[in-house]
């Protein structure tokens, strides 16, 4: 602490002119977005696939991916499970909520909880509603947090007890249920080819670099993110699919990771884990760098450093999730804390 970045940039920058014609090419600027919303192959019944990939259309907040870590929670994919309180079927529907929420997805003539297809798309109904329903209380800040594990929460525990805590309650079954179902759906989720760039090594970090390198061009999206792509965000990125700052690095280390880490959306938290870096000419590829302006504690962006000086980073509304060089003058006088995962 104490150290500003413009000294993190003056430093890094003169230790590695030499070394530039190596690095610099770690990252292109140039946009290539993707995404890890689809099925990864095998990893869900044959027979449920199609459902799933057409459930996950519905809303941004439930890809597909998500649905299915959510029906591994719920059932553990077997569709004859029943509850204790007299939950049924796949997707584990109370009755009074499935005679609101259950849908003939099969074309049988039946709404049936029972059977796999109206199943998984009157879950994916349901999971969008609960996101639109939230929406207004997250706009107003009456609950705060990502829209996809607040949905979560009041598939598991009801929306009243979402608004009544402000965001996840505090249950230990519900913050278990949705920190599963965020950490699985990297399982589920297809992946990019996480390969690090010449002269960034092999490890953790580099792969952070790549996986964040994928999402190059990707809309900045306040509270967007997810550990298996883009996300809507919440207020004024709520019409908007893609990450915010903390958004990307969730995504980022997630994938890196293969979903063993996934980190909490909030830039602050993101670098009080990990091993601090305190001398800047140690940072490297795939350390996490955040920033507070003077006068707070609380970091209010972060970045990715991505070598040469500079950092990956959704910058903010109107913008796309890019690489930034350290030394401008954004960024000079603002505290800095890094931090290394792995």
């Amino acid at each position: 602490m104490g150290k500003t970045v413009a000294a993190i940039a003056g430093t890094v920058l003169v230790l590695l002119v030499v070394l530039v014609a190596v690095i610099s090419g770690g990252v292109s600027d140039s946009p290539t977005p993707g995404a890890s919303r689809d099925l990864r192959a095998g990893t869900v019944p044959a027979v449920y696939h199609p459902a799933l990939v057409a459930a996950g259309t519905r809303c941004p907040e439930a890809p597909a991916p998500v649905l299915a870590a959510q029906i591994e929670a719920e059932s553990g994919w077997n569709p004859r499970a029943v509850s204790q309180v007299g939950a049924q079927g796949l997707s584990q529907f109370l009755p009074g909520t499935w005679a609101r929420y259950g849908v003939d997805a099969n074309g049988d003539g039946r709404r049936d909880p029972w059977d796999p297809l109206d199943a998984i798309a009157s879950q994916a109904a349901y999971d969008c509603a609960l996101a639109q329903e939230l929406r207004p209380a997250i706009a107003t800040g009456q609950i705060r947090g990502n829209v996809t594990e607040l949905m979560l929460a009041a598939y598991n525990a009801g929306p009243q007890a979402v608004l009544r805590h402000g965001g996840v309650p505090p249950y230990d079954e519900t913050t278990a249920y949705v920190q599963k179902i965020m950490t699985r759906s990297v399982f589920y989720a297809t992946t990019p080819a996480l390969t690090a760039q010449p002269g960034q090594g092999d490890g953790l970090g580099p792969r952070i670099v790549a996986a964040a390198t994928t999402q190059l061009g990707i809309p900045y999206s306040w509270g967007g993110g997810s550990p298996t792509g883009p996300t809507g965000g919440t207020a004024h990125g709520a019409g908007t699919l893609g990450f915010d700052c903390s958004g990307l690095v969730v995504y980022a280390v997630a994938q890196a990771s293969g979903g063993r880490t996934v980190l909490p959306h909030f830039a602050d938290t993101q670098t009080r884990t990990g091993t601090p870096i305190t001398d800047p000419a140690q940072l490297q590829p795939g350390d996490l760098i955040s920033f507070t302006r003077p006068g707070e504690s609380v970091a209010h962006h972060i970045g990715i450093y991505a070598g040469a000086g500079r950092m990956i980073h959704a910058p903010q509304t109107g913008s796309v999730v890019s690489v930034e060089s350290l030394s401008t003058p954004h960024w000079k006088g603002q505290s800095w804390r890094a931090v290394r995962l792995g």
